[in-house]
C-alpha cells in the first residue's frame, strides 16, 4: 500500500457488456462532481464538513451496481456513490448535509449518518463497526424468511481494528449468514498508516480465521469491484454464506477536509492519483470506442445541471427551526394498540414464581409474534441458565431460539438488524452484568434509532441483575443507573410476578428498545396470582404497592419486597410506590403520593453515588418543594462493589438500613 511503483489499471479481461460498463461510468462520474461541488460549498461555508471519497469510487458504485434494489447496504463516510447509484433525490441529500428538514434526520444527524429504507440503505455512526453486525441481522432475516437476498456492510481497514469486526464475522459464520463484508483499504485511518494498523499482511487473510471465504481486489478497479460482487452475491444467495472482501485503494485527500494530507507522502497520493478510477476508466471506454471526449463532456454537463437543479431546490428549503415538544414527542416510534391488552380485574389467574412468569410472557410472546427471535448464550437445548427458556426451541425451532457465541455487542446489533429488516428481536444478557460488552450499541444505536432517521429499533433485551445470592462483583450488580440517563430507551424493573409477565409482554410489542430488568434473587422466592393468557402491564405507569399516610416509599425491583416487609414490621402506615418503569417514567403518580403524605424516601438496590434516586430526588426536590415536610431521603447500597461473602454482602445492602431510615424521617 505504501510503495510508489503501482501497477496500471487494466480492464482487458473483463466480459462486461457495453451497455453496462457505460452505465457504470455515468455512474462513477456523478459521485466525483458531486464531491467537488460539495468541496466548493464547504469553502463557502454552506456545509460545515466533508468526508471525501474522492478515488475511491470504484467501490461504492461498483458494489451497488451489483447488488440488487432492494438488498441492503450499510455505508460508511466515503459511501456517496451507493445513494447516487440507487437513485436518492440529489435535493433530499443535499438538504441532509446543509441540515435541513428536507433531508433524511430533520437536522438531528449529519452528513452520511442516516438511513433511507425506501433506498435499502442504513448508515454509519461514528464508532465504525457496529454497522457490520446490523448487516449480519439483515442477512439472519433473509435466511429466516428464506429469501434469496444478501446484505452488505462496509467498513475501513482502521475499522477492522474494533472488536464489532471480530464478533461480527465470527457470528455471521458461525450461523452461515448472506452477508458480504466490504474492506475498504485506503491506505490511513485518518493520520494512523496501515503498517500501525494490522500485522498481517491482507486484511483479507483473517477471513480463514473464521472459517470465512476472503478475497482481495483492486478496489480502484470497477469492472473488478462490479464483476466479483456480481458473482460472489450470486453465490451467496444460493448457498448463504458471509465472504469478507478486501479492496485495496487510496484516500488522496484527508479523513475530513480541515484534517489535510500532510503526514501522508506527496508521491504516495501522485503516485495513487494515477490509478484514478474515473479517470482511467473514462481511457479506456474511449480506447474501445464506447465514449469520446465530447460524450464525456456532454454527460458532466448534464449531471451538473442536476447537482445545480437539486442545490437550488434545496437552498429553497427552510432552515430548520427548533421545536422543544417535536423533539421529546419523536424520540420513540408510535406505540401500536396491541400495547394497550390490559389485563381485566376478572380474568383467571394462576400462582406462579417470578422466573414462570417471565417464561409464559416470552412464550405468550412468541407465540403472539412469529417474526420475535430470541437470542442469547445457552438459551437453546440447554433451555438458559436459570432456565426460562427450557422447552423453547421443541416448540419454536432452533431458527427463532437461537444460541450465541459470547458476542454481546454483535448479538444487540443482529436483533437491530432483524429489526431494521422488519423482523423483532429479544436478546438475553446471560448475566445482566455482561451488557457492559454491548453498551455501545445500546447507547449509540438502539437508542438514537428512531430520533435520527425514524427506524424503529424492535429490541428487548433482558437483564438478569441483583444481589443477595453471593455472586458477587460481576454477577450480582443493578446497572439501571448506566441506561436512564441515555434518551430514546425504554427501562422497565418489575417487581411481582404478574407485572413481570405484563411488562415483558407489553416489551416485545413495543418498536422501540426496552431493557427489562429481572432481578435473579426474585426468580425463585417470589409467588404470586398472575393471569393467563397474553396480557399487557402497560409501559410508564407506576402501581401503588401500598396505600398510606404517614410517608412515600418510592421504590422498584428487590425494593418493593423491602419496604413492604419493613412497613409491615414496624407497623407504620407507609405509601408505596411501586415505579415499575424507569423510563418513561410516571411523574404523576409520585407527585400524587408526596403531596398525599408529605415525605419521600427513595430506596434502591444499586450503590448511592449516581444512581437513579438521585434523579428521583431533585425531581421530587423541584417539583413538588411545597408538598414536603421533610427533606427528600435516600437509601441505597454502599458505593462499592457487590462482594461475595454474605456478611459483606448484608452489609452492602439497603435492607438492613431501612427500618432506621424510615423511623428517622417520620420523627422529622
Amino acid at each position: 500500500m505504501t510503495t510508489t511503483t503501482l501497477p496500471p489499471l487494466t480492464y482487458k479481461k473483463y466480459r462486461t457488456k457495453k451497455a453496462t460498463q457505460q452505465a457504470l461510468f455515468q455512474q462513477l462520474l456523478r459521485p466525483r462532481l458531486i464531491e467537488e461541488k460539495m468541496l466548493k460549498q464547504l469553502r463557502q461555508g454552506i456545509i460545515s464538513k466533508w468526508f471525501a471519497g474522492i478515488g475511491q469510487e470504484a467501490i461504492s458504485v461498483g458494489c451497488a451496481a451489483a447488488l440488487e434494489a432492494d438488498e441492503y447496504m450499510f455505508t460508511m463516510h466515503r459511501n456517496l456513490g451507493v445513494f447516487t447509484t440507487r437513485e436518492v433525490p440529489l435535493e433530499r441529500l443535499f438538504a441532509q448535509w446543509q441540515s435541513k428538514p428536507g433531508g433524511f434526520t430533520q437536522g438531528r444527524d449529519r452528513s452520511f449518518h442516516f438511513g433511507s429504507q425506501e433506498h435499502k440503505i442504513v448508515g454509519m455512526i461514528s464508532h465504525l463497526g457496529p454497522q457490520l453486525s446490523l448487516a449480519a441481522g439483515v442477512a439472519l432475516r433473509h435466511k429466516l424468511l428464506g429469501e434469496k437476498k444478501v446484505s452488505l456492510a462496509f467498513t475501513g481497514d482502521g475499522g477492522t481494528s474494533q472488536g464489532e469486526f471480530h464478533e461480527a464475522l465470527n457470528t455471521a459464520s458461525v450461523w452461515k449468514l448472506p452477508v458480504l463484508f466490504v474492506v475498504e483499504n485506503n491506505g490511513w485511518g485518518l493520520s494512523t498508516p496501515v503498517s500501525e494498523q494490522y500485522a498481517c499482511n491482507q486484511l483479507a487473510d483473517r477471513g480463514a480465521g473464521y472459517g470465512m471465504r476472503s478475497l482481495t481486489i483492486d478496489g480502484n478497479n470497477i469492472l473488478e469491484v462490479y464483476e466479483t460482487v456480481t458473482k460472489l452475491a450470486a453465490e451467496m444467495r444460493e448457498n448463504p454464506e458471509p465472504v469478507l472482501l478486501e479492496c485495496l485503494t487510496y484516500r488522496v485527500r484527508g479523513h475530513e477536509e480541515a484534517s489535510g494530507v500532510k503526514y501522508v507522502p506527496k508521491e504516495e497520493i501522485e503516485a495513487w492519483q494515477q490509478r484514478d478510477p474515473v479517470n482511467n476508466f473514462a481511457d479506456h471506454l474511449i480506447e474501445k470506442g464506447w465514449l469520446t471526449a465530447e460524450e464525456r463532456k456532454a454527460m458532466e454537463k448534464t449531471i451538473k445541471k442536476e447537482i445545480e437543479t437539486g442545490l437550488k431546490v434545496a437552498e429553497a428549503m427552510p432552515a430548520t427551526e427548533g421545536d422543544v415538544a417535536r423533539e421529546l414527542e419523536e424520540m420513540f416510534a408510535p406505540v401500536e394498540s396491541d400495547s394497550q391488552v390490559v389485563k381485566q380485574s376478572n380474568s383467571p389467574t394462576t400462582e406462579m414464581r417470578v422466573i414462570d412468569a417471565i417464561s409464559d410472557g416470552l412464550r405468550e410472546g412468541m407465540r403472539a409474534h412469529d417474526d420475535l427471535v430470541l437470542m442469547g448464550q445457552d438459551i437453546a437445548d440447554y433451555g438458559g441458565v436459570f432456565k426460562i427458556t427450557d422447552g423453547f426451541m421443541k416448540e419454536f425451532g432452533a431458527g427463532r431460539v437461537r444460541n450465541t457465541p459470547l458476542c454481546e455487542s454483535a448479538i444487540i446489533g443482529i436483533g437491530l438488524g432483524l429489526s431494521i429488516a422488519g423482523g423483532k428481536a429479544m436478546v438475553e444478557m446471560q448475566f445482566g452484568d455482561f451488557v457492559t460488552c454491548g453498551f455501545n450499541q445500546i447507547v449509540n444505536n438502539l437508542a438514537k434509532q428512531h430520533y435520527r432517521w425514524k427506524q424503529n429499533a424492535d429490541v428487548t433485551v433482558r437483564l438478569p441483575v441483583g444481589g443477595g445470592v453471593g455472586a458477587g462483583p460481576y454477577h450480582s450488580q443493578t446497572m439501571e443507573a448506566w441506561f436512564t440517563s441515555v434518551p430514546g430507551l425504554k427501562i422497565v424493573y418489575p417487581s411481582n410476578p404478574a407485572d413481570a409477565k405484563g411488562l415483558l409482554i407489553a416489551a416485545l410489542a413495543d418498536p422501540n428498545p426496552v431493557l427489562f430488568f429481572e432481578h435473579k434473587a426474585l426468580y425463585r422466592s417470589l409467588l404470586g396470582e398472575v393471569p393467563t393468557g397474553y396480557y399487557h402491564t402497560e409501559i410508564g405507569k407506576a402501581a401503588v404497592a401500598r396505600s398510606g399516610n404517614d410517608l412515600s416509599i418510592i421504590t422498584y425491583g428487590m425494593g418493593v419486597r423491602w419496604a413492604l416487609k419493613a412497613v409491615k414490621e414496624l407497623g407504620v402506615d407507609a405509601e408505596i410506590i411501586d415505579l415499575r418503569s424507569l423510563a418513561p417514567l410516571d411523574h404523576d403518580a409520585i407527585a400524587a403520593s408526596v403531596k398525599k403524605t408529605s415525605r419521600a424516601l427513595i430506596l434502591h438496590e444499586a450503590s448511592l453515588t449516581g444512581g437513579f434516586g438521585g434523579e428521583l430526588a431533585a425531581w421530587i426536590g423541584e417539583h413538588c418543594f411545597e408538598d414536603l415536610d421533610a427533606p427528600v431521603r435516600r437509601l441505597a447500597a454502599l458505593d462499592t462493589p457487590v462482594p461475595f461473602a454474605a456478611a459483606l454482602e448484608a452489609d452492602y445492602m439497603p435492607e438492613a438500613r431501612l427500618a432506621v431510615a424510615i423511623e428517622e424521617l417520620l420523627k422529622y
